[in-house]
């Protein structure tokens, strides 16, 4: 076919390129869900849901003092004038902004069932009724003043406002999570008092750094002039964390706070106590909480654990049973914070959008500066709009005042004149509003117009316009009018009540600080094991296995043909075993991965990965604290801590470092002040401890010189003290036999 002949597409046909339609409708995508769905606005803390949720119910006159109303009700004119969207996404955003186990500072009072922390969903909205909170009007206060900007709603019918006034640091006291296309956002909630006194160190020293708005020392009683001590979640909770992980976290906008559940010790009597958990981690329903536990019990995970019970009312109660009075509660409770979520770790993604929108990752200074700048605008729309209320009324109350003092002559000419108006305004000089107030105004209102009273209004009113062009004309005025409504959003929920001892119910700070328990890493991970007797058997090929009991009777059936017994050692499943190669490494060998006393048992080649050409020296249970002697063939060794045996890998760790055809020969217990060597050519030597070397990896000193032959045998000893009375022949030190 000529390229005369070639088919065209009809003009309403039109090719675009895939690749590039694609671009731009997925960044079309990405910027819609990024800006009207998963990130807050960092003025006001909300997304777009909850503006029009907030919004509408306004219009609805859902103020704290009114009546409910049906959530259908609200849902619906959401839908309907705002919000675009399906009813349960909007009624299930408009019931977290009730629930005060999800909301630090909820936004919504709520009558009816909307959930608990078990995780039971809410009732339906027919069911259910709501009003704002007073939390809710603070964010709203000034609407209605030109405080903001409005935009057309999705059908053009009507307005909505693109951010709200925010009298209240939202963003920060309650937070906000959400994901994104590409990125997320995850802000914890925080005490109000706390972000008001950070706030207002910003407006008085604006270059304040993040680290100058944390407090010294987080886990200091409280007080009213504390600053940000870090997140304080609506169900409490503990925060273990360290001040510098915390301020690192807040200057960077990421991080995380390790969060735990608040438990204490019921002591029952007789030596038998309980646990009682009062506080559960953010975000973790208690159900599942409890479900979890109870499924690791069955399986027989928490050995030290007996049952768990929920009592839990209107306040958390979940009751932990030990099998015995006996188990350490810290080390119980350390079990149950690694597998289950009485521990968590909740994320700070300060990621939010920066006047509504450019996504970017604020520091905690940042965020703050963020609302005391909307709030600084705001402040300058509504002194703006008072005064032009002002002016309009010292227009009309001049007018007044002309009309009182001409009274007949104003009702003559209302009277007579066929344009009242038009005469008002030529006989008095009145301005076209002067005249339309009086024209306006009810004979009953006559007798009210006393001109003390109009003077009165006309020099208030006046002495207001003043303040407000002051306030307008000076930037370190309207800073210090934002630290006085700073101040008294901090009065209004405070950390204590009048008494200044009982806490104020929901100012007070829930989730407090608290240290690490010193419990011992090797003790929790014991608590994991079942603690059991058991005798652990080598052959001399290698095969290990571990009967249950001490002194089980070892068979010679139990050995492969040609194999038979090297050592037998008596320990429990909770210890650990320390192996010595020839090569002059370490391993360490948990008791409890040990195959079981039937059959034959295992290659220790198959437990650890020892190197070709290297044979078992020693065996022997690891004792924290104690130390061993470790010797070569060639009569070279050290004094070595057995804490700095433990090998962490498969792969062992290196001690003694020997290369052929020396080997390592021996390694004894190193407790005493004398060293008795004996080497193979029957030769002895004793020596004090003192001049032993102790290393943790090495050749090691000479302990013994020898011309042929090298190492039989080690030993420490306590020399004995002397004692009057016949003296005996010294009874010669036994060496140990070599197989």
């Amino acid at each position: 076919m000529s390229d005369a002949e070639t088919i065209q597409p009809p003009d309403d046909q039109r090719i675009v390129d895939l690749k590039q339609a694609l671009e731009e409708r997925y960044l079309s995508y990405a910027l819609s869900t990024i800006t009207q769905r998963a990130l807050p606005d960092a003025r006001d803390g909300l997304k777009p849901v909850h503006r029009r949720i907030l919004h509408a119910m306004r219009l609805l006159r859902l103020d704290p003092n009114q009546g409910y109303k049906k959530s259908a009700r609200i849902v619906g004119d959401v839908i309907g004038k705002f919000h675009p969207h399906g009813d349960q996404s909007i009624y299930d955003a408009l019931v977290r902004l009730a629930q005060d186990f999800a909301l630090r500072y909820p936004l919504v009072d709520g009558q009816g069932n909307f959930g608990n922390i078990d995780g039971d969903s809410p009732a339906a909205m027919r069911y259910t009724e709501s009003r704002m909170t007073e939390v809710a009007t603070r964010l709203l206060e000034g609407i209605t003043e030109n405080a903001i900007d409005f935009k057309a709603t999705y059908d053009g019918e009507d307005e909505e406002p693109i951010v709200l006034p925010s009298n209240f640091p939202n963003l920060l006291a309650n937070g906000s999570t959400g994901i994104a296309v590409g990125m997320a956002t995850s802000v914890p909630p925080h005490n109000l008092v706390e972000l008001c006194n950070a706030a207002l160190k910003l407006i008085h020293n604006p270059a304040a750094t993040t680290e100058e708005l944390i407090h010294p020392d987080p886990s200091a009683p409280p007080s009213m002039d504390d600053l940000v001590r870090g997140p304080d979640f609506p169900t409490g909770g503990q925060l273990v964390e360290g001040r510098s992980s915390i301020v690192h976290s807040y200057e960077t906008g990421r991080g995380s706070f390790r969060l735990r559940a608040v438990w204490n010790k019921e002591d029952k009597g007789r030596g038998v106590y309980q646990i009682v958990v009062t506080q559960i981690p953010y975000g973790v329903p208690k159900a599942r909480l409890v479900e979890k536990i109870a499924e690791l019990l069955l399986a027989k995970k928490l050995p030290l654990l007996k049952d768990v019970r929920d009592e839990s009312a209107d306040d958390i109660r979940l009751v932990l049973e030990p099998r015995a009075g006996t188990v350490d509660a810290v080390i119980l409770m350390e079990q149950l914070f690694k597998l289950t979520e009485l521990e968590i770790r909740f994320p700070l993604n300060l990621n939010v959008l920066d006047r509504g929108t450019v996504p970017r990752v604020m520091s905690l200074a940042d965020a703050l500066r963020a609302w005391l700048d909307h709030r600084k605008i705001v402040l300058v729309r509504r002194s703006q709009h008072r005064l032009e209320q002002i002016a309009g009324r010292l227009e009309v109350l001049e007018g007044y005042i002309i009309a009182y003092l001409n009274l007949d002559e104003v009702i003559r000419i209302i009277r007579e004149e066929d344009d009242a108006k038009a005469s008002l305004m030529a006989t008095f000089s009145l301005t076209d509003n002067q005249a339309e107030a009086i024209l306006n105004m009810r004979l009953r209102s006559l007798r009210k117009l006393e001109e003390i009273e109009l003077r009165q209004e006309h020099k208030n009113l006046t002495t207001e316009k003043g303040k407000l062009e002051a306030l307008l004309a000076s930037d370190k005025r309207q800073w210090g009018e934002i630290a006085k409504q700073v101040e008294g959003l901090k009065k209004a929920y405070p950390l204590f009540e009048a008494d200044g001892e009982t806490l104020h119910p929901l100012g007070a700070r829930r989730s407090l600080f608290g240290a690490v328990p010193s419990a011992d890493a090797a003790e929790v991970s014991e608590a994991f094991i079942e603690r059991e007797p058991i005798t652990v058997v080598l052959s001399e090929k290698g095969w290990i296995r571990a009967p249950r009991g001490h002194n089980a009777p070892i068979d010679e059936k139990g050995f492969k043909t040609g194999d038979r017994l090297r050592l037998s050692i008596n320990c429990e499943t909770t210890d650990k075993l320390l192996m010595l190669t020839t090569g002059g490494k370490v391993y360490t060998i948990g008791a409890d991965k040990l195959p079981g006393g039937r059959g034959q048992g295992e290659p220790v080649r198959i437990i650890v990965d020892i190197e070709e050409g290297q044979d078992i020296v020693d065996l022997f249970v690891y004792r924290p604290g104690k130390t061993r002697i470790i010797a070569a063939s060639n009569g070279y060794g050290f004094r070595v801590p057995e804490d700095d045996l433990i090998a962490n890998t498969r792969k062992g760790k290196q001690i003694l470092n020997v290369s052929l055809p020396d080997e390592a020969r021996l390694i004894v217990p190193g407790e005493g002040d004398r060293v008795a060597i004996i080497g193979q050519n029957r030769k002895l030597l004793v020596f004090p401890m003192a001049q032993l070397a102790t290393m943790t990896r090495g050749k090691g000193v000479r302990l013994q010189r020898y011309k042929d032959g090298g190492t039989s045998d080690i030993k420490a000893f306590m020399r004995p003290t002397a004692s009057p009375g016949p003296t005996h022949p010294a009874e010669p030190i036994p060496s140990r036999p070599r197989n």
